[in-house]
């Protein structure tokens, strides 16, 4: 039965089959009063994507564009596990990473000086627990912007790859995920790569390639689909202008520029002759173009009704220069060559009582990093609609002020962005990080970046392998991490194909004004034997994955020639750990001993810590992990553990305790909750009591040696045990 729309539109629906599963979109069902609604539909994963346009131009200069991933408990028929708060509140950071990976394909695809505000929200209605929902909305959020009626160069869709058997794979499982050492996200457009994300086990790069290739030709079917469905809606076109300056002012601004943007060298210093040469264009444009009988007066004309449009233009031209002269010159705002990083220096052990630190500069980019350990108790709950009860037992964070780009700004919680470049980070060392039985730690990487100028993550990802090697973390392989840029000399507008790859200039070690006025920010990190984590963001319409191997090539120089720095630093993790961090000892015991350990109501196991002063934490596999900073309260803790799930063996001598006295012998506690059998005639050698009372009393400790287990039952002798 149809649903009756009030708009009087019918339900419009189109389907494919995609990877082995349904694929339907379906438009007019739901959301009657947003620009555009579709809801996808792919096994039981049903997500709503929709889209809200403002009908007039916002007056920043940027594009106000907002993408947000709803996570519904419902839609994992679950409901939160806090017991306080039950209703969906600020999103989990997995929320924010998800808004971010389906944000970065779409922002591209709009015109430069397009003002209308536009909201993209996705909800996750239903879950199906065999695939994860990311890339669903993906294609939600694009389908309802092609049928918004706006200027969205669309559509397109993503897959989310791993690799089972030597073969690639869309929409694994969670158990497959967890063997896979691959887990790339690949958003495309039309044969060509828009946004790529991946975390991987030390992949080799030509696997990323070929795994590239795979999802720009499996993905087809769906950017079929979502134009399907948009030539049945047939949408509206939306009035908009685009605000840019004019061909006017453009080409003042440019006779103006010629000769002087194109100053190389020191970053500061070139910063500071732009930002002089701005100040004095404006002021020369004041008075030819300021209205007013005084130079106030025009200046304040100017300022209020032209300086915006001229101060872009002015960005516009330093761009173009820097484009000028890599492609022309092969020379970069600071006089590097392509290939070459900026210069490199770094110290460990910087804060005298953290568990490690590290100080990583590149240029004018600087990161520092704390590393800090604690017991496995300390590892982050994670609770969301994809994952009950999990653990994070490495985070790392990562904080950037205001003041690292020399400006003020509000201090607050960490914004999308620093979210986003906290998990690159912690995803490249993932890979390398010990097991949690070979080093019993939970870890806390901070980043505290001191200066701003281009790849911050990546001086994230350095700074924090130096700080855990500092820490004496026990990584197998040192990481690094670099970000590439990119160059296209073709006409503005025309498309880039693999035929244009001679055309593309790479960039090794991206700053800012590189990333400002290019076509590409791809970082990867890895170590000596493949990659740990990708991320590649683009400003033009779609990359072949042609030319996406030729900067993934030249990264490898790259990141080896930051990786010998940090070698030369720190040649490995320091043996051990810091006087200041916990020391943690780990006992392995049988899953059926936990409750021994932990005993009625907790009682056990508050008894140890409170007489030991170790920390007791016991794990669902039954890896007890004993910390404190008191290696005899330790000791102590671990005899406790070990005495309480010990097997008896027959044989060994055993300090007991008397606990009861019968007319045949005495029972003896010789481990917890392990009574054997004293009988009268093994007490005295060569005589036989008439009472056991002659010799022994309830309380009295005593040697004995366990000779034999009988149905369960110990028998115990006290004779020859003191020989």
């Amino acid at each position: 039965m149809d649903i009756i729309n009030p708009n009087g539109k019918k339900t419009l629906q189109v389907s494919c089959d995609w990877l082995g599963r349904k694929l339907t979109l379906e438009v007019n069902r739901v959301g009657f009063r947003s620009t555009s609604s579709v809801l996808v539909t792919y096994g039981d994963t049903v997500v709503l994507g929709s889209v809200v346009v403002s009908k007039n131009p916002v007056t920043q200069d940027f594009f106000p564009l907002s993408v947000d991933y709803e996570e519904k408990f419902y839609a994992a028929g679950k409901i939160s596990s806090s017991r306080f708060i039950k209703r969906e509140g600020k999103p989990a950071d997995e929320a924010v990473l998800v808004g971010r990976l389906i944000d970065r394909p779409i922002r591209p695809l709009f015109p430069k000086g397009y003002r209308q505000e536009v909201q993209v929200v996705c909800t996750v209605l239903s879950m199906d627990p065999n695939f994860r929902p990311d890339c669903v909305a993906m294609i939600a959020a694009s389908s309802a912007l092609l049928n918004a009626g706006i200027p969205f160069d669309g559509p397109v869709a993503g897959i989310r790859i791993g690799r089972i058997g030597g073969e690639f794979k869309g929409f694994l499982s969670a158990k497959e995920r967890e063997i896979s050492p691959l887990d790339l996200v690949v958003a495309c457009k039309d044969g060509k790569v828009m946004m790529v994300e991946a975390g991987a086990n030390e992949v080799p790069e030509e696997t990323i390639i070929e795994a590239m290739h795979w999802a720009v030709e499996n993905v087809q079917p769906v950017l079929d689909l979502q134009r399907e469905l948009r030539e049945k809606v047939a949408p509206e076109e939306l009035p908009y202008e685009l605000v840019l300056p004019r061909d006017e002012i453009l080409l003042e601004v440019n006779e103006w520029t010629s000769g002087k943007v194109g100053v190389r060298g020191n970053v500061m210093e070139r910063q500071e002759l732009l930002n002089n040469l701005r100040d004095e264009m404006n002021a020369e444009m004041a008075v030819r173009h300021g209205e007013g009988e005084t130079e106030e007066e025009k200046l304040a004309d100017y300022e209020m009704r032209l300086k915006a449009e001229y101060d872009q233009a002015f960005d516009l031209a330093v761009h173009a220069e820097v484009r000028r002269g890599i492609i022309e010159d092969g020379e970069r705002p600071d006089g590097r060559k392509l290939t070459e990083v900026r210069p490199l220096s770094s110290q460990v052990s910087i804060l005298p009582r953290v568990h490690g630190s590290s100080l990583f500069t590149r240029g004018l980019t600087q990161a520092m990093n704390i590393v800090t350990l604690a017991p496995l108790s300390f590892s982050q709950e994670v609770d969301t609609m994809e994952v009950s009860d999990g653990k994070r037992r490495y985070m790392h964070h990562y904080n950037a002020p205001a003041y690292t780009v020399g400006e003020c700004g509000r201090m607050g919680s960490p914004g999308r962005r620093e979210i986003g470049h906290g998990y690159l980070a912690e995803r490249a060392l993932i890979p390398v990080l010990p097991s949690a039985e070979d080093f019993p730690y939970a870890i806390r990487s901070v980043t505290e970046i001191m200066s701003q100028n281009g790849s911050t993550s990546m001086a994230a990802t350095c700074s924090s392998c130096m700080a855990l090697m500092d820490a004496g973390v026990p990584l197998k392989r040192p990481v690094s991490g670099v970000a590439m840029g990119l160059m296209v000399d073709v006409p503005k507008g025309q498309p880039i194909t693999e035929a244009d790859i001679d055309k593309a200039y790479v960039l090794t070690d991206l700053m800012d004004a590189e990333d400002f006025a290019g076509d590409m920010d791809f970082k990867v990190t890895g170590t000596t034997e493949g990659i740990t984590a990708l991320q590649m963001d683009m400003k033009v319409h779609g990359l072949p994955v042609e030319i996406m191997e030729k900067a993934l090539k030249q990264s490898h120089e790259g990141r080896m020639h930051i990786l010998e720095h940090i070698v030369s630093v720190i040649s490995g993790p320091r043996t051990k750990i810091s006087e200041y961090a916990p020391r943690i000892e780990k006992v392995q015991i049988s899953k059926d001993k936990i409750g021994t350990v932990i005993g009625k109501g907790g009682e056990m196991i508050n008894k140890i810590t409170s007489e030991t002063g170790a920390q007791v934490d016991i794990e669902e596999d039954g890896l007890v992990t004993i910390s404190g900073t008191n290696a005899e309260s330790i000791a102590r803790a671990v005899e406790w553990v070990k005495s309480l799930v010990e097997e008896p063996e027959v044989g060994k001598i055993y300090e007991g305790t008397v606990v009861s006295i019968k007319d045949f012998g005495a029972f003896v506690n010789i481990l917890p909750g392990v009574d054997g059998m004293l009988h009268i005639s093994q007490i005295v050698e060569g005589r036989r009591l008439k009472t056991v009372e002659e010799v022994l009393h309830v309380g009295d400790k005593v040697r004995v040696r366990l000779v034999a287990i009988e149905k369960g039952k110990l028998s115990l002798s006290m004779i020859g045990v003191d020989k």
